[in-house]
């Protein structure tokens, strides 16, 4: 199937929540075969868990990203086509006085380059980024830019 949408981190780290939302649950059951994540998306993951103290719930979530993310998702680099939509944007950004987070642009622009809606439950992290289509999954509504 072909790809339609990139998975930001707060999208695909719903379902190991104490309380996930059951509307992004749903999303991603749905989509998940249609859907991949960047790159820094999977650093994120990988950093979060290393922070964690050893034990059971540092455990589950690495067993979560062996199991789940990587057999379900196809990672997509930031490369450097990538790279420059990235750095066209950010000065961009900066010539209207408006900053990003540097993660945050790496994502925006796998998902531009790759021509896939950019799935997070922080729309208003991309809106920011012209072109990016956004789309959050626990309300649905698009954004466009």
């Amino acid at each position: 199937m072909t790809l339609r949408f990139l998975l930001d981190t707060s999208i695909v780290s719903e379902p190991v929540k104490p309380k996930p939302n059951p509307a992004v649950l749903r999303q991603l059951e749905r989509h998940a075969h249609e859907s991949a994540i960047a790159a820094p998306v999977w650093h994120e993951l990988r950093y979060g868990c290393g922070l964690l103290p050893a034990g059971k719930r540092r455990t589950a979530l690495e067993a979560y990203l062996v199991d789940v993310i990587l057999r379900t998702f196809q990672i997509l680099p930031y490369d450097e086509v990538a790279a420059a939509w990235h750095a066209d944007e950010r000065a961009r950004l900066e010539r209207a006085d408006t900053t990003a987070p540097f993660v945050d642009g790496q994502i925006a622009a796998i998902a531009e380059v790759h021509g896939l809606l950019l799935v997070t439950l922080n729309v208003r992290d991309f809106t920011r980024y012209d072109g990016l289509v956004v789309e959050n999954w626990a309300t649905r509504p698009r954004a466009k830019r």
